[in-house]
């Protein structure tokens, strides 16, 4: 439960981001200076969860740099819900930018922008047989 329980949103960061160019070095570089192994990307070679210890994940993502940005850009962090469509009807309440729920597989996200534009993404894992 959020430590404020008036918000649906949690204090507890899921995920770091680290926008890459180059998605395979990248890869490289973080396994040598981690000591963890390579594995394989996801989101058509777009993002790569480097394993970590601990709850809070490290995402390589390559979403900009494939858009043809010329500097690396995009969310920040993560941030957990347990209820994405109350944590999204809070945030449409409070946060600049919302844009809408998505389910991409096995999570649900949402974007939105603090009040100097940086983005975030706010999560809820997707429950077997929940059709929302």
């Amino acid at each position: 439960m959020p430590a404020d329980a008036s918000s649906p949103i949690h204090n507890r960061i899921g995920a770091v981001f680290v926008h890459v160019t180059d998605m395979q070095r990248a890869i490289a570089w973080y396994s040598t200076l981690l000591g963890v192994p390579q594995s394989v990307t996801s989101h058509e070679g777009l993002i790569y969860d480097v394993p970590m210890d601990g709850p809070t994940g490290l995402t390589l993502d390559g979403h900009a740099h494939a858009r043809g940005a010329l500097q690396p850009g995009g969310p920040l962090l993560m941030l957990h819900a347990d209820d994405i469509h109350a944590a999204h009807a809070f945030a449409g309440e409070h946060a600049r930018e919302v844009g809408p729920v998505e389910d991409i597989g096995s999570v649900s996200v949402f974007h939105l922008a603090d009040p100097d534009r940086n983005r975030l993404i706010i999560y809820a894992e997707n429950r077997p047989g929940d059709t929302s």
